[in-house]
């Protein structure tokens, strides 16, 4: 087991106490896991890179970390109120339909590649502000101005794009219409 992969499972043990803070109005701390998360997020990316401990595992568990925290605050910042569900639904639906059209392909024995595609790693960073923004605004009880709105706005549309990205991309990769990046980030 490499140091990044130690440090992935923790990200993963720190989901559920990023919930419970939420849902038990613990803000800061709440504020704090997810910031936690991220950061080591970068660390264990460095440390795999300049010391070549990059492993198979690692480059699956990295993102499904990453998506579970992710998924995990915006469900449960729907529920608080806090995101509109609209964005929450669009959201999950839009990883679900991921996961589906990946395990699909490879039942069918057409397995695609796993690389993200640009829209969709701009999508995940506008959530990540998103999330870490309205974490924020609860945790010291103020408000950034319009900056909520705008990053919602942007996290919506940016979801629907990259969405229909994918959803080409997977489309051209089934009907074997050339070499297509895969769904997955």
């Amino acid at each position: 087991m490499t140091i990044p992969n130690m440090i992935t499972i923790m990200r993963f043990v720190l989901v559920p106490g990023v919930v419970f803070a939420l849902l038990t109005d613990k803000m800061g701390w709440a504020l704090a896991g997810f910031l936690i998360a991220g950061i080591s997020d970068g660390i264990d990316g460095f440390i795999a890179r300049q010391f070549n401990q990059r492993s198979e595992l690692g480059a699956y568990m990295d993102p499904m970390a990453d998506k579970l925290l992710l998924v995990s605050v915006f469900l449960v910042l729907g529920f608080m109120g806090e995101l509109p569900l609209w964005l929450v639904i669009a959201a999950v639906s839009r990883d679900a339909l991921i996961v589906g059209a990946v395990l699909l392909s490879t039942i069918m024995g057409n397995p695609v590649e796993m690389k993200p595609l640009f829209v969709s790693k701009a999508n995940t960073a506008v959530q990540i502000v998103l999330a870490a923004t309205v974490l924020a605004e609860l945790a010291f009880a103020t408000q950034f101005g319009p900056s909520r709105v705008v990053l919602i706005f942007a996290s919506g549309l940016l979801t629907v794009t990259s969405a229909a990205a994918y959803l080409v991309a997977w489309l051209r990769h089934m009907n074997g219409d050339g070499e297509s990046k895969s769904p997955t980030g």
